[in-house]
């Protein structure tokens, strides 16, 4: 199985509830606390080159910081510049096997990369 990383935010009861999925499957994972170390640009094209589903899917639209840039979502170069600046607009969590990445909503979804 590919290394996986779920990139975390301990105070997100989602986040939360998909670390303790990955630890009930005993999957080892690499917990990164975005917040505390967040992905520099190259990193954050890559995920979305990974990512399953919607560039909109991985911006938390209703936080302020997102609200007040007025940005379409479907922007990458937008969207790349305010999770930037701006991390804690990143959707989370995120589960992520450097082949392919799961945003956890709901948090079970990101079972379907253990089965890979």
């Amino acid at each position: 199985m590919a290394a996986l990383t779920l990139l975390h935010n301990p105070r997100c009861s989602k986040s939360r509830e998909a670390l303790a999925l990955l630890e009930q499957a005993g999957a080892e994972v690499q917990v990164r606390r975005y917040l505390d170390d967040p992905l520099d640009g190259e990193e954050l094209r890559g995920l979305i080159a990974r990512l399953d589903g919607k560039l909109s899917d991985l911006v938390r639209a209703n936080e302020t910081e997102w609200k007040s840039l007025g940005a379409d979502r479907e922007d990458e170069s937008r969207v790349v510049a305010a999770i930037l600046a701006h991390p804690r607009i990143l959707q989370r969590p995120i589960l992520d096997n450097g082949e392919r990445a799961v945003i956890g909503r709901p948090p079970e979804a990101i079972t379907s990369l253990l089965e890979s």
